[in-house]
């Protein structure tokens, strides 16, 4: 496999970095004079201050803002719709996603809607959606408290249809990139160990899913190695001690360079896979998912681009690489360090009766993505990816 030297990069987010980066929201112009802040059903954004912070940064910027409080750790089409009418309501001009990655896509998929007709799955592209094209956007801000998913920097938004039973990736370069992002590691602190590892493994498959990807360029490799290097480093740090402010800005910045991955190569057939788990078992957090299933994955490729593996592993190790299955090894020597080597799917309802039609509804939901593995995988290697990740 090698880089193809011909690609296109087009990132055209405003990207703030930084701890105290938070209070640009006083003085940064805003694309708008009225938001729709984006936030979890959860209560870390009110416990921990965050909405407050920043509403009362845009209030010194004469920004109003409307608060959404519903979105779940795997976020439904029904409230992307419900707020985005909430939006439209209220005379909102822009859209803030606060939070995870799950406001912050959340956040995107409200700002398509706010401006477009009919239903969010008309838009979408895969399973049952329509494709309809679009070119009208809210503008998105992107201020994200966790490092995983990198949305800061990229145009994609995953959703799930629960009436349809669908998880699928939307969004068009350039409409749904954020206008502006702030990541500021300060807001990160608060992250439990458990979702710490389980996000910051979401940005490490990010990068090793795009390294690997038949359409890894030498821009989205530059970004992918560097962020292995620094999750394998820091990710256990930031585990094991949530207040350390270097391990939990090493991992921001490596979150935020996955997402540059995704913006300039691609996702593999892993992140259908496990779209698919979480379609079905929507507790299933997204990292956790990915996590369960990675060992049996790499090992399906592990033959077929063997020097890329080699790289990845050396990325980690530091030290001369002779064998891709060094990157295997040193992936579960992370995982074990984060302790997060053990996950069962069962315990999340998982049967194992229910495997195939996770695998038909991975290639169906979200079979673009395995048109971007570095070779084509079978059905049978597609199942027994599964069944192996079981437990």
């Amino acid at each position: 496999m090698k880089t193809n030297p011909v690609f296109c990069m087009h990132i055209p987010t405003k990207l703030f970095f930084g701890c105290g980066e938070i209070e640009r929201l006083s003085s940064e112009e805003m694309p708008g004079k009225k938001a729709l802040i984006v936030i979890s059903a959860g209560t870390s954004m009110k416990k921990y201050g965050y909405l407050d912070k920043v509403q009362a940064q845009l209030k010194l910027n004469n920004i109003e803002s409307v608060v959404f409080d519903k979105i779940l750790q795997n976020p439904i089409k029904s409230h992307v719709m419900e707020a985005a009418a909430i939006c439209r309501q209220e005379g909102c001009d822009f859209v803030i996603g606060l939070g995870g990655g799950s406001s912050i896509d959340s956040a995107k998929a409200i700002a398509l809607m706010a401006c477009n007709d009919g239903d969010l799955w008309d838009y979408v592209s895969g399973g049952s959606g329509k494709g309809r094209p679009y070119t009208k956007v809210l503008p998105i801000v992107a201020i994200p408290t966790t490092a995983g998913t990198g949305t800061e920097v990229d145009p994609w938004a995953v959703i799930t249809n629960e009436d349809a039973q669908e998880k699928i990736g939307l969004g068009a370069s350039p409409y749904t990139f954020p206008t502006i992002s702030i990541v500021d590691p300060e807001l990160m602190l608060s992250i439990p160990p458990m979702y710490t590892a389980y996000q910051g493994f979401d940005a490490f498959f990010h990068a090793a899913e795009g390294f690997l990807a038949n359409i890894a360029n030498p821009i989205s490799d530059l970004y992918a190695l560097e962020a292995i290097r620094l999750l394998y480093k820091y990710l256990p740090v930031a585990v094991k001690d949530g207040r350390n402010l270097k391990a939990r800005a090493k991992v921001a910045w490596a979150s935020t360079l996955a997402g540059m991955v995704e913006a300039t190569s691609s996702c593999t057939s892993e992140h259908s896979i496990e779209h698919a788990m979480s379609a079905y078992y929507p507790n299933l957090q997204h990292g956790a998912g990915l996590i369960s299933i990675s060992e049996a994955y790499y090992e399906t490729f592990r033959n077929d681009c063997m020097k890329r593996y080699m790289k990845m592993a050396e990325a980690m190790l530091e030290k001369k690489s002779n064998r891709p299955s060094d990157f295997i090894d040193a992936l579960i020597i992370m995982q074990k360090e984060c302790g997060v080597r053990d996950i069962k799917l069962s315990d999340y309802g998982m049967k194992k009766e229910d495997l195939p039609k996770i695998a038909e509804n991975a290639r169906f939901a979200m079979g673009g993505l395995f048109g971007l593995d570095p070779r084509p995988m079978t059905d049978e290697e597609l199942l027994t990816i599964l069944e192996k990740s079981y437990k």
